[in-house]
Parts: structure tokens; sequence; C-alpha cells
């Protein structure tokens, strides 16, 4: 599984014109998953990303946790993070996990993300959406479960 993540201002995810999922400062979790992918690597993840010490301290450096700001969380999925690229000029998508257990593991790292009580809001698995974001640093991470 894999999950990009960016320390956000705000951000928002639109579906045909309708905002589905807004919020303030606090993290926008990109979710992809791949064959062989289970709740381990969701557990994994969900845990990693409301814990890493990204946000800064009254000394400006990166000590706090989402759960330390109380931030909030825009959570999306996106299966072109198993885009493989390196032949040809198309995209492969071989490696991404089949849509229905994809969108079943998406869930379940919804889940867990609001377990932590942090405010969670997400996009709807397999629309177009659009997906606007303030990256506050710019702060980026990629992070894998394996």
């Amino acid at each position: 599984m894999r999950v990009v993540l960016q320390r956000v201002k705000e951000a928002k995810v639109t579906v045909d014109g309708e905002v589905v999922g807004q919020i303030k400062l606090g993290l926008v979790l990109l979710v992809g998953a791949k064959t062989g992918d289970t709740e381990q690597d969701v557990g994994y993840l969900a845990d990693k990303c409301v814990n890493l010490r990204i946000f800064e301290d009254q000394e400006q450096k990166m000590n706090l946790s989402a759960l330390d700001v109380k931030a909030e969380v825009l959570v999306v999925s996106q299966f072109t993070l198993y885009g493989d690229t390196r032949k040809g000029r198309r995209p492969s998508f071989a490696d991404a996990l089949n849509p229905q257990e994809a969108e079943r593991l998406y869930q379940k790292f919804i889940d867990q993300i609001k377990a932590t009580d942090l405010k969670t809001e997400s996009g709807i698995f397999g629309a177009k959406m659009l997906v606007e974001i303030s990256n506050w640093g710019p702060v980026t991470f990629i992070l894998e479960s394996k």
C-alpha cells in the first residue's frame, strides 16, 4: 500500500460540481493499494500517517503529529499511485489491486483514521474528482507499507 501524504493549510474534493470533502489545517492522504495488500498494511499506514511528526512545535521544528495538533484529514483514493511508467509511454496498472478489494481497504483506511477522533473527510472511490490542495511548506512524503 502506498500513501502520498501532504501537509496542508486547506483542501477540498469536488465531484460533479459538489464539494464532498473539505478540511482546514491538516493532512491530505492520497491512497493506493496493490495486489497482495491486506488489512495489516492499512493499519500500519493509518497509524504512521496520524503519528508522523511533521507539524512544527514552538521552535519551528517538525516535532508534532497530526494527533498532537488535532489536524483534519482528507483521504482520497488514487489507483494511479501504482502506475508503472518504466516501459513505453502508457502507464501499466497491472500492480494495482482490483477495484472491489481496493475499495474495501480504502474504506478500512478511512475507518482507522476516523477512529483516532480526528475530523476525517474523503473523496468518492472511483469517481472523477477535482482535488484542491494548499500544500503547506511544501511538505510531502511518500509512505509505503512494504
